[in-house]
């Protein structure tokens, strides 16, 4: 993968891909550069006037769908109606996300609201499209990690982070949570015989405009802080490379992982990126697995001894 680029993406013509918050940033990229490869992509968005401007920056085939992941009415609306419109799915990049400093926000269905987008909704989302997945010729599905997850952990008595709570700790945890849902994937779609690869990429520092929303609130101090982490970052063209080399590149291998090469894996070239021992970890893939089937009501790939997880706020 030594200086690999965008250009080197194989053809995708005749293949259907999902990229989820494609409107702007890593997702906006990926779904650019999908498209100018051949295939049809459909941008996934919560605001689709915002995904409508996005689309006719795109030299390619795309449609936009409206996509909600903070909401669990709005995903399975959302897969119930692509499932029907595209019997075969050969790409889903869960790339959407949101990171937040400031008080504890909860999504439309009362979880914490970080947890619920970039990985709770995901993980509903690939269920409700599992089937789709498995009509595809080596259908893959990327999830988008983050170099924050090394220094994460999960509460499974406090998921929701209702006590002490912290938002760039939740941030991680949820990035935690997103790799270790991607790893127990590859796993079970193993064990399942399903000709699906699960995939993990993460894009180093890159200049999104997730950081600078994150700092808004916080006045001059806030924008300062903002401007001087741009000086430390790749630009997105860069960022998105990881998961573009996933998506596409052939050979990935199933539970892979990707990431920069240089400086702590937070910028260059694309190489494969390391793991924490916790995402790493059987044992917290089940329990994680049977936290989000209860919590979310999707349930899929599942195994003996899982186990019934509740359904309310906290898991235990």
């Amino acid at each position: 993968m030594t200086g690999w680029t965008a250009d080197r993406i194989p053809d995708q013509h005749g293949r259907v891909a999902v990229v989820t918050g494609a409107n702007s940033g890593l997702g906006l990229v990926t779904a650019a550069e999908l498209a100018r490869h051949g295939a049809h992509v459909v941008l996934a968005v919560r605001d689709p006037a915002a995904g409508e401007r996005a689309a006719r920056r795109i030299d390619g085939d795309t449609e936009v769908r409206e996509l909600d992941l903070a909401s669990l009415g709005s995903v399975r609306a959302f897969a119930a109606k692509l499932a029907v419109d595209h019997p075969a799915l050969d790409l889903l990049v869960n790339n959407a996300g949101v990171v937040l400093l400031g008080p504890r926000r909860t999504s439309a269905d009362g979880f914490e609201l970080q947890l619920a987008t970039n990985m709770l909704g995901h993980f509903a989302l690939t269920g409700l499209l599992l089937d789709n997945l498995a009509a595809a010729r080596e259908a893959r599905v990327v999830n988008l990690s983050s170099i924050t997850h090394k220094t994460a952990d999960l509460d499974f008595d406090d998921l929701m982070f209702e006590r002490g709570y912290r938002a760039t700790t939740a941030y991680g945890r949820s990035k935690l949570a997103t790799t270790i849902f991607g790893l127990e994937l590859d796993r079970r779609l193993r064990t399942a015989g399903l000709p699906i690869t699960s995939v993990l990429a993460h894009p180093g520092l890159t200049r999104t405009n997730l950081t600078p929303r994150a700092w808004e609130h916080r006045g001059r101090f806030g924008r300062v802080i903002a401007r001087l982490g741009l000086l430390a970052t790749q630009s997105v063209e860069r960022g998105a490379l990881p998961q573009l080399y996933a998506a596409t590149a052939a050979g990935v291998r199933s539970g892979g992982f990707f990431g920069p090469a240089g400086l702590a894996e937070t910028r260059g070239r694309v190489t494969e990126a390391r793991l924490s021992p916790k995402a790493a970890d059987p044992s917290l893939g089940r329990r994680l697995w049977a936290a989000a089937q209860g919590l979310t009501g999707v349930s899929y790939l599942s195994e003996p001894g899982d186990g019934v997880a509740p359904k309310g706020l906290s898991c235990r």
